[in-house]
């Protein structure tokens, strides 16, 4: 729940029912732009595969890099440790959930769900049918609570003389990491681009699901918050480990136990999302040559990219080990934000590149523009206001630099190199994997 990060940068609480509506207004208009690209260059892969497209394989490995690196694994990991605070929350409710349970749980939550990625595209798309169906319920039954309260008279802290009311005035730079906060929780509307291989019909499938679900996230996301307000004060929000329990602790009752398994399953659904997704960019970027070969392998029978699941799992693990939820959520939504910017300036790019190519969506220019707008504020004023962490952020992007000169550009490398690679690929060959190529050739390894 990103809530309490959104309050906090922000300062009052109808500063931050403006953020949650202008953010979900923002992703309309990247989802738009992603709509056309998804039609006009129907790859899997998503940002990747466009940047990679349009300016070349260095900007397109540079994203890859960032994403493989943190942002995933991040994200994974930040929705990891909410599902665990929310599992664990009913049984530590005077307290903080203990340091290593939140871990232990959040990894043994990331290992069955890569299990079962690992063994059928149909469980995993089941479960994530599933579950978005769950969280939708958690939190219409949030919606409906909030509203009987409003239509009780609780509403004084939704009132404009109380809603805007500052004990301190937030500068720019709060308000842009508010933005980034409340970002984070709209992450994922771009997610379909990324299987667009997988998706029937992608040229009228891709942008009507991008039509429909944003307009109901940020209706959803926006009524949620209300509904906290309408019964819980600033403080008692800030103060929540747990924003849903708490809220259904105060007017629920004995059925309060329902809001944390609630948003415990709509959670686990997030995580199943993520490694679906993330998954399908390592395999992308394998089959491109711009990662390690292994990660293009595909079980024979189950058509499933283990190889690169298990490395999301792994990269996502040593991040629950090294790394604080606040300052996560900001690192990985300054590079998100970076990607998408990126991403959508190579649509204008690419109009101007190729003003002929048949597009079956085409925005209105006004579109892209007014998002890399905001898109140049919100990360110049983040820059500004955390240099530290956006700082850090870019810093792990530019290191894909030489690795990129050293292991893609670099063709001609020595001899040993290859005996080396050969030799580790022949002791680790598999008849259970087909392995996928730069060169779309399939080799089939058998003992």
């Amino acid at each position: 729940d990103r809530s309490p990060g959104v309050l906090e940068h922000s300062g009052s609480v109808g500063l931050a029912l403006v953020v949650w509506l202008l953010g979900g207004c923002i992703a309309a208009l990247g989802s738009l732009c992603y709509a056309e690209l998804g039609v006009t260059i129907p790859k899997s892969g998503g940002d990747y595969s466009y940047v990679t497209e349009i300016f070349g394989g260095l900007m397109g490995f540079l994203l890859l890099w960032s994403a493989v690196l943190i942002m995933y694994p991040t994200t994974l990991a930040v929705i990891a440790l909410t599902f665990s605070n929310y599992v664990l929350q009913p049984v530590f409710s005077n307290c903080v959930p203990p340091y290593m349970a939140t871990r232990m749980l959040s990894a043994t939550c990331l290992l069955l769900l890569t299990w079962v990625n690992c063994s059928s595209v149909r469980m995993a798309t089941r479960i994530q049918d599933i579950f978005t169906v769950g969280k939708l319920m958690a939190l219409g039954l949030i919606i409906v609570v909030g509203l009987v309260q409003i239509f009780n008279g609780h509403y004084e802290a939704l009132t404009p003389q109380v809603a805007f009311s500052l004990d301190r005035v937030p500068s720019v730079g709060q308000i842009a990491l508010a933005f980034l906060q409340a970002s984070f929780a709209f992450s994922g509307w771009n997610f379909l681009n990324y299987v667009t291989e997988e998706v029937v019909e992608p040229r009228r499938n891709l942008p009507r699901a991008i039509y429909i679900s944003i307009p109901l996230v940020t209706f959803v996301y926006t009524l949620t918050n209300i509904a906290y307000f309408s019964s819980m004060s600033p403080e008692e929000l800030l103060s929540s480990n747990a924003v849903a329990v708490t809220f259904g602790e105060k007017l629920l009752g004995m059925f309060s136990v329902i809001m944390p398994i609630s948003v415990a399953l709509s959670t686990f659904g997030g995580i199943n999302g993520y490694l679906f997704t993330s998954s399908r960019l390592c395999f992308s970027g394998a089959r491109e040559g711009h990662l390690p070969s292994l990660l293009a392998m595909i079980h024979y029978k189950n058509c499933t990219p283990i190889p690169a699941l298990l490395v999301c799992c792994a990269a996502t693990i040593v991040i629950l080990c090294i790394g604080e939820t606040h300052n996560l959520i900001n690192y990985v939504s300054f590079i998100n934000y970076l990607s998408y910017g990126v991403t959508i300036a190579g649509l204008l790019y690419y109009r101007w590149k190729k003003p002929n190519l048949y597009r079956p969506i085409k925005v209105n220019l006004l579109v892209p523009v007014c998002y890399l707008m905001f898109w140049a504020l919100l990360l110049g004023f983040s820059l500004y206001s955390e240099p530290v962490v956006c700082g850090v952020g870019l810093v792990i992007m530019l290191t894909g630099v030489p690795v990129y000169f050293l292991g893609v550009h670099w063709k001609e490398k020595p001899k040993c190199i290859y005996n080396f690679i050969g030799e580790f690929l022949k002791n680790g060959r598999s008849k259970h994997f087909i392995c996928i190529m730069p060169s779309l050739t399939f080799l089939i390894f058998d003992f």
